[in-house]
């Protein structure tokens, strides 16, 4: 048996005996933060607030380490718990069917493949406002580490740096994810929280969000078109990778490949 395979029973174990362990969990502590237009950030659209923020308080709860993986997805596909999304048949950028790929996260998921994911694991999508927080790290410039995003700190195309696919700055040359963790974690612990994959929040879009968010209504409206997607990902440029960048995408996919969406779960505290 080879490593994925062997990653991949393991984690079925878990899945079979209702616990699951392999993915570590943060614990994010209640308080306020600056939510949306960070200091500084002249790229901020009109749904993102005011410049320097917007001070939203969020409950404690706890969110995945790293973003779910191609192993621990089919895990769940093997336990029964999990549709199985589009893969690497129906399209090169999905990751699900991709030999070696079993350590990058999970692509090609509908909103409710991700949501069904984690209530396998007991938990559910993060809400927006615990998304942005987690992603912040208790910081107001534009990413994590500063005003200006590479390579050198996400998986994304900062349409300079190019690697083994010829003339290609997605993925950072390579056209594709990277495995899990493949950059360092932010203040709180947390793995690719900005590119690699976009993820799924629990959150229909609202464009006055934020709004509703400040109010203490972190659910926001319980109907919509489309769901709010956080993070930017391999494919996606440097303005997306913003901290408050707020993507929308349909939850169902369609005849559309969301190649560049994933997701992570996070959990109530009891």
């Amino acid at each position: 048996m080879n490593k994925n395979m062997c990653y991949v029973a393991v984690l079925l174990s878990g899945f079979t005996s209702g616990v699951f362990a392999e993915s570590s969990k943060i614990q994010i502590d209640a308080g306020k933060f600056q939510m949306g237009c960070s200091q500084g950030d002249n790229d901020c659209e009109n749904d993102e607030g005011k410049p320097g923020g917007t001070a939203v308080h969020v409950p404690t709860f706890l969110i995945d380490k790293h973003e779910v993986t191609v192993a621990e997805y089919q895990a769940c596909i093997d336990a029964g718990n999990c549709q199985r999304p589009k893969n690497h048949k129906r399209n090169q950028y999905c990751n699900l069917g991709t030999e070696g790929r079993g350590n990058h996260p999970i692509n090609c998921v509908d909103w409710q493949q991700a949501l069904d994911f984690c209530k396998a694991k007991g938990g559910r999508l993060p809400f927006e406002a615990e998304w942005e927080k987690a992603a912040r790290a208790n910081t107001l410039s534009r990413y994590p580490w500063g005003q200006e995003v590479s390579c050198k700190h996400a998986i994304l195309d900062d349409g300079k740096t190019m690697g083994s696919v010829p003339n290609e700055p997605d993925g950072c040359g390579e056209d594709r994810t990277w495995p899990i963790g493949s950059h360092a974690e932010n203040a709180y612990g947390l793995h690719d929280m900005h590119g690699n994959a976009g993820e799924w929040t629990m959150n229909w879009y609202a464009k006055n969000g934020l709004e509703r968010y400040v109010n203490g209504d972190l659910i926001g409206p319980d109907q919509g078109r489309q769901r709010v997607v956080r993070g930017g990902s391999w494919d996606e440029n440097k303005a997306n990778l913003r901290s408050s960048f707020r993507n929308v995408k349909p939850p169902v996919s369609g005849r559309s490949v969301y190649g560049s969406i994933g997701f992570r779960c996070a959990y109530d505290v009891k």
